[in-house]
């Protein structure tokens, strides 16, 4: 990542770069040309540490950055994340600091992405979720981020912003908290069983780097005041999944449901309609799901 003070590129700010999704996202935009400024909670060289709960480090800190555009991926993401004043702080308040730290300083940026969830969805009988359905969170995580979003929208007569709601992906650097990473760790170890919650649920997984290129392309999309689904449309349930890497592997594991791996107000199914995506990016280079399992099998780490 370069200096935040050279401008002779656009500068882009990505917060939570250091995390699984922000260094896909920070390497897509170095490649299309910007000077990528991270904000993280930790030191790292090339970022700029600041806790976003703290407003008046926040507001300072970017006020010096002066960014061109903004990703903001910062917040926690575990949907089973114990904690739920830790969730509504930083999902909530981080992020209003954030957007006033923008509006208050004197660069105004040309596009503002805010990372919401399709878990704002909740169970639903479509099908296919598109951006006008009705919010039935049904957990803490969901809550904050539809929360995020109302709060947002004061802002907007403000600050040109964009908000997207991802579905679930994965890739290579996932934490292993996480279903596929797991999933795929335990074939790589081939490892003879494997405790799972519901395998029954079906989930619209991505590949991180499809996402990483739609914020990219969203930047320069004319996309502002929009609500946008980053989705492949097709859901895929565990047993699928488990099937397709039980192909890649070559041999057959042991499955075991394990009760207390079991969500209480579980999604049974998650999956989204990108057609709206597609009007505003162009058409979507999808990653088959197999695809994306066959690179993290292969992958070293």
């Amino acid at each position: 990542m370069a200096s935040p003070s050279d401008r002779s590129q656009p500068v882009a700010l990505v917060t939570g770069s250091l995390g699984f999704t922000g260094k896909y996202v920070s390497a897509e935009l170095m490649a299309a040309g910007y000077n990528v400024v991270g904000l993280s909670h930790g030191p790292a060289a090339g970022n700029v540490e600041v806790d976003l709960c703290d407003r008046e480090a926040t507001i300072m800190a970017v006020g010096n950055l002066m960014p061109d555009v903004v990703i903001h991926l910062a917040a926690i993401a575990f949907v089973a994340h114990g904690d739920a004043d830790a969730i509504y702080r930083t999902n909530i308040v981080g992020t209003r600091n954030l957007l006033e730290a923008l509006a208050s300083s004197s660069h105004r940026p040309r596009t503002v992405i805010l990372a919401s969830s399709a878990n704002i969805y909740g169970n639903s009988d479509v099908s296919l979720l598109t951006e006008d359905l009705p919010a039935a969170p049904a957990n803490d995580y969901a809550v904050s981020k539809l929360a995020m979003e109302q709060m947002a929208r004061l802002w907007t007569d403000r600050l040109p912003i964009v908000l997207t709601r991802p579905f679930n992906y994965t890739g290579v650097g996932q934490s292993e908290k996480y279903l596929l990473p797991k999933i795929v760790s335990h074939f790589q170890r081939r490892a003879p069983m494997i405790e799972l919650g519901n395998i029954n649920v079906a989930r619209d997984f991505q590949d991180v780097r499809f996402v990483a290129s739609a914020y990219r392309k969203l930047l320069d999309a004319d996309a502002v005041g929009e609500v946008v689904n980053l989705c492949s449309g097709h859901a895929y349930t565990l047993n699928e999944v488990i099937g397709m890497m039980e192909d890649l592997a070559g041999y057959r594991m042991e499955v075991r449901v394990n009760p207390a791996f079991v969500r209480a107000n579980e999604v049974a199914r998650l999956a989204g309609s990108n057609a709206k995506l597609a009007r505003l990016i162009g058409p979507l280079d999808m990653i088959p799901l197999r695809q994306t399992l066959q690179w993290m099998y292969e992958a070293s780490e």
